[in-house]
Formats: C-alpha cells, sequence, structure tokens
C-alpha cells in the first residue's frame, strides 16, 4: 500500500481539502435544492422516552467551519493527519463547537476517512446546554458516507437526555446542518 505523506504544504492543503469535502458532502447533499431556505419549520412527532413523552423533531441552520492543521503524532507518522475543529452554528441551534479530528488519504483517487469529536456548546431551540457530536466519514473511490450521531448520555443542562442524529449539506457553496433530535419533555 502507497501512503501519500501530509507533511508537506502542498499535500497537506490538498489532503485537508479532501477532508473538508468528506466531512462537509455527504451523500444526501444531491437532495438539497439550491433554493431551499436556511431553516425550515421543526417537524415533530411524539415517541415514548423513560415514561416521558419527548419530541422528535428536525431543524436545519447555517454554520461555518474551520479545520486548523495540527502537529503529526510521532506514533502515527505522517500518513495520519491531525485537525482541529472550530464551528459556529446559526439558526436553530445557536452554539460553538470544539473539536478534533483524525484523518487519512490512500493513495488512490477519492478514497479516504476521518473520525472526530466535537464539543457543542450553546442553545438549541432556546435550551442550553452542552453535547458531543462523534463522526465517522468514509470515501470509497468518491462514493461517500458520514455518520454524524450526539453520543449518548454526552448532554448536559437543559440538553441532559438529548439524542439525535446530523446531516451536513453543502447547497451554493454554503454549509447547512440538518439536526433530527429528541429531548425529553420539560
Amino acid at each position: 500500500m502507497h501512503l501519500r505523506p501530509i507533511s508537506d504544504s502542498t499535500a497537506g492543503i490538498r489532503f485537508a481539502g479532501l477532508v473538508l469535502t468528506l466531512a462537509c458532502f455527504a451523500p444526501w447533499s444531491a437532495r438539497v435544492q439550491a433554493e431551499t431556505p436556511v431553516a425550515t419549520p421543526p417537524a415533530a412527532s411524539q415517541t415514548e422516552s423513560s415514561k416521558e413523552t419527548a419530541m422528535t423533531q428536525t431543524i436545519r441552520g447555517e454554520f461555518d467551519v474551520k479545520m486548523l492543521p495540527q502537529p503529526a503524532d510521532a506514533a502515527l507518522g505522517e500518513a495520519i493527519g491531525r485537525f482541529g475543529l472550530d464551528k459556529r452554528f446559526h439558526g436553530a441551534l445557536e452554539a460553538t463547537s470544539k473539536g478534533q479530528m483524525l484523518a487519512f488519504r490512500s493513495a488512490v483517487e477519492g478514497s479516504a476517512g476521518y473520525v472526530a469529536m466535537e464539543q457543542v456548546d450553546g442553545a438549541l431551540d432556546g435550551r442550553k446546554g452542552t453535547f458531543v457530536l462523534q463522526h465517522s466519514g468514509t470515501m470509497d473511490r468518491g462514493a461517500q458516507h458520514l455518520d454524524l450521531a450526539v453520543v449518548p448520555d454526552s448532554a448536559t443542562g437543559e440538553l441532559a437526555g438529548l439524542a439525535g442524529r446530523m446531516q451536513i449539506e453543502i447547497t451554493g457553496g454554503k454549509h447547512y446542518y440538518v439536526f433530527e433530535y429528541s429531548l425529553p419533555a420539560e
């Protein structure tokens, strides 16, 4: 297996671009129409959770992301890239997040993978607290898959009990999230 080093600046920039594409251009992005508004009214349904009624909602909004290259881990060598994540979410999720990402790009064009953890701090539909998102993304010769979920029992404050999954979309060069979540009744 031939690995491309990511330490030189040109390869690092290309790698960061590929990882950002992998992280942000999920397979479902093609479903989003350019004229879709940034925020759509939440859809709600009832589910039972620990004898309490919880509302499942879907929200949509824009986010900004900065990927900050980090020094390579000597034990892993240059094949595994490390990045800091700095995000700002807008809309029904008004929050910031900080995280860490590990990524790999193979010598085969369009094949890569990444994992990341990020802690989100802010307000979700007016309820304040923190929660952790876990990412796992792969690209197999251009075919993309992203799994992005709230880590169970990671939420604090008014968000305690939060569960959910997030999708990432790119439309017109802007980044959007679609977050389907449930919270215990207040």
